[in-house]
């Protein structure tokens, strides 16, 4: 058998024994920059690996090295009698999901089986985030309950993807009118997507908008942001640098809508996040009028940002 999962956290609780067969880690963040319909193309990985590095700070050696080497693993699949995917109900494993049956879906599947294992709660967890919050004993009562995938899944997968990575947002709007049971979770998380997008009234999307309304609450370092903007934004399944991203361009001159006290940089990969438990951030007065949406940020300050497919700029 070959487990793919969704990160480290929940691939190293697996290999304690946890599963037979091999395990297999993808690690990629599909809800952040530029994702194009096959991204193993090289021209594709190459603008990719740029901007991940450009935004997040990830190598784009390291990038293109990871990205080769897990769809080596990938295309080997045949030699397993059956593939489980692990996954949950949020837009970062709902992307990587539909990224996985639109592979999937154009490939000559011959003698293996392709099973799936989706939750989106668990008994004793009152806010489910996600796999990673389960122990080792959590983790084995969920054994042999994956459900198998056939052509409803993986055809509705595929098209969940082609509207992803479309730069055209009507095809994910139009994809969600329709019939979409046949993958529970995909509603609510590329609803989740939509909203990420900036308003027409004040240049702001849900994570920029819940940030502001936070900091005017009174939490106002980042972590408790990250913290309570996560848990209350869960189904976006937001990781850290992704959040400290969004940050950075909150704070970007010259016309910023949050200002960080006590640190002169949001670190970005592989770096140390410790100094930002000492930050204080406060809102700026555009950041309020753009909060109560008196003023359209995207009007001052123009926007060049990836959602999927879809590029914004101007």
């Amino acid at each position: 058998m070959l487990h793919i999962v969704n990160g480290d956290s929940v691939g190293n609780k697996l290999m304690q024994g946890i599963v037979d067969g091999d395990v297999l880690v993808w690690r990629e963040v599909y809800t952040h920059g530029p994702v194009f319909t096959i991204p193993a193309e090289p021209t594709n990985r190459a603008y990719r690996a740029h901007y991940l590095e450009e935004t997040l700070g990830i190598p784009q050696s390291e990038y293109i090295d990871s990205s080769n080497k897990q769809e080596t693993l990938l295309a080997d699949f045949h030699k397993y009698e059956e593939v489980v995917m692990w996954f949950e109900h949020d837009l970062f494993d709902q992307t990587m999901l539909c990224y996985f049956l639109h592979w999937f879906s154009e490939q000559p599947i011959l003698n293996t089986k392709l099973s799936l294992l989706c939750i989106g709660e668990f008994p004793g967890i009152e806010l489910f985030r996600g796999l990673g919050q389960l122990n080792l004993e959590q983790l084995e009562t969920l054994l042999g309950t994956w459900k198998p995938v056939g052509s409803k899944e993986l055809e509705l997968g595929n098209k969940f993807w082609k509207a992803y990575t479309s730069p055209n947002p009507e095809l994910m709007k139009q994809l969600l009118d329709s019939d979409t049971s046949a993958l529970p979770f995909a509603q609510a998380a590329f609803e989740a997507h939509l909203s990420r997008f900036p308003s027409a009234v004040n240049g702001v999307g849900i994570v920029e908008q819940t940030t502001l309304e936070m900091v005017e609450a009174g939490i106002d370092t980042p972590f408790e942001l990250f913290d309570h903007v996560g848990n209350k934004l869960h189904a976006l399944g937001m990781g850290d640098l992704e959040y400290w991203h969004v940050l950075r361009r909150m704070c970007r001159n010259p016309f910023p809508l949050l200002y960080i006290q006590g640190e002169e940089a949001i670190p970005a990969y592989n770096e140390p996040f410790g100094s930002l438990r000492n930050c204080g951030i406060v809102l700026t007065k555009l950041g309020r009028e753009v909060m109560n949406r008196e003023v359209n940020w995207r009007d001052r300050q123009g926007i060049n940002e990836w959602y999927g497919g879809v590029h914004l700029q101007g």
